[in-house]
């Protein structure tokens, strides 16, 4: 069996090897010369050498598509789907973050990809339908090629759930009001075109304006966590271990775990059962790792079928939407450190903001009684009540 490698670049530069090895796993190797730092936090530069013994390392397992995508890319590139190396070497070169994986340097170049819905060269993970997309000339969103920047992720209605974009739509914009729109990734909807379909588009905040990357983790790699079977290894955690993520790792930890709390709630108050360890990021800052802005924010309680426990843990049990309660988070909230009356305060500011947003989930008067934004503000008006008392 033939072993196969890739480079390993951060911000476009050489920074290691990643080896299959002769026992099934993976091995990354730091450059003799690099001296760039930490290409990520499980993988720190203090130890030259890190080896996962199945597998690849579930850092750059996590740099993979999942869903739609990763089956768009396989059968493009006619590449195993399960084969996590193989995708990467031939759609790691922009990857989510600021690392990359190559073909090695020696090896013979393989047949370009062309087909627009497999992005060539870029991938995204997420099981949800989505692309890297860039504006053209005429300011349309198109899907991204493999040159130029690719600063936009579209993300579409699936075939089993055609309210995905909405909901999505309605799910920030409340957010957003909520928490402040920094604390939210920027978004807006349009036609993608190729794919002729309405799309929510966010802006990657992985990439500066003028399209240089940025070191973009999330908790899932952080904590090495393999995606698992069906991706389940991002439910595999508790929401104190992106509290010690916090503490460990962000510059601002204090402030940081706050923000942690205050999202939290708010994503209780929305419905939003499916927050797994993908969807808490750090990135980098001027002044170091901080806690990436919101994203992936959907009331999943809205689908029937779909469960209504909480993605991860809190003290040590699953925990049902409807017994996420004020008591829980107030006892959640000092277990990670925080302070009695940082916690008044934030249900307090909370329960003002929720006031504030409450137009945004008001339907409108020709919408019937079992309508979309009408079961959408039931879900949000019955956690208020539980969690904030309003």
């Amino acid at each position: 069996m033939t072993l196969r490698s890739a480079n390993i670049l951060f911000k476009d530069e050489p920074a290691g090897t990643l080896v299959e090895t002769a026992n099934g796993g993976t091995r990354f190797v730091y450059h003799s010369g690099w001296n760039g730092g930490d290409v990520a936090c499980c993988l720190p530069s203090i130890r030259r050498e890190h080896e996962w013994k199945t597998g690849l390392h579930p850092f750059f397992q996590h740099l993979g598509p999942e869903g739609w995508l990763r089956q768009q890319q396989a059968r493009s590139a006619h590449v195993v789907e399960d084969d996590d190396l193989g995708l990467l070497l031939r759609y790691g070169a922009d990857c989510i973050g600021a690392v990359s994986v190559r073909l090695p340097d020696a090896a013979s170049p393989l047949p370009e990809i062309t087909e627009a819905m497999a992005t060539p060269g870029r991938t995204v993970s997420g099981v949800q339908k989505k692309l890297l997309v860039a504006k053209d000339d005429k300011g349309r969103f198109v899907p991204a090629n493999a040159t130029g920047t690719a600063p936009y992720i579209a993300k579409f209605n699936s075939d089993r759930i055609d309210s995905l974009v909405r909901n999505e739509l309605l799910s920030l914009r409340w957010t957003a009001a909520v928490l402040g729109e920094k604390e939210v990734t920027k978004f807006t909807t349009a036609h993608v075109a190729a794919v002729d379909e309405l799309a929510l588009i966010v802006t990657r905040f992985d990439r500066t304006p003028n399209g240089e990357k940025l070191r973009l983790e999330d908790c899932a790699q952080i904590l090495s966590k393999p995606k698992g079977q069906d991706y389940a290894g991002k439910y595999d955690a508790a929401y104190e271990d992106i509290a010690t993520i916090i503490r460990r790792h962000s510059s601002r930890a204090v402030i940081d775990l706050l923000r942690f709390f205050n999202r939290l709630v708010v994503f209780a108050l929305i419905g939003n059962c499916d927050a797994h360890l993908k969807n808490f990021s750090l990135l980098e800052t001027p002044i170091g790792l901080r806690l990436s802005p919101a994203y992936d924010v959907v009331n999943t309680a809205l689908y029937d079928g779909f469960d209504r426990i909480l993605a991860l843990s809190i003290g040590g049990h699953k925990i049902d939407l409807d017994a996420a309660n004020q008591a829980l988070f107030r006892t959640f909230g000092k277990e990670i450190g925080l302070p009695d009356r940082a916690i008044d305060q934030t249900f307090k500011h909370l329960k003002r903001q929720v006031e504030k947003a409450a137009p945004i989930i008001l339907p409108s008067v020709a919408e019937p009684p079992d309508g979309f934004v009408h079961r959408f503000k039931e879900i949000v008006d019955n956690s208020c009540l539980r969690i904030l008392g309003t």
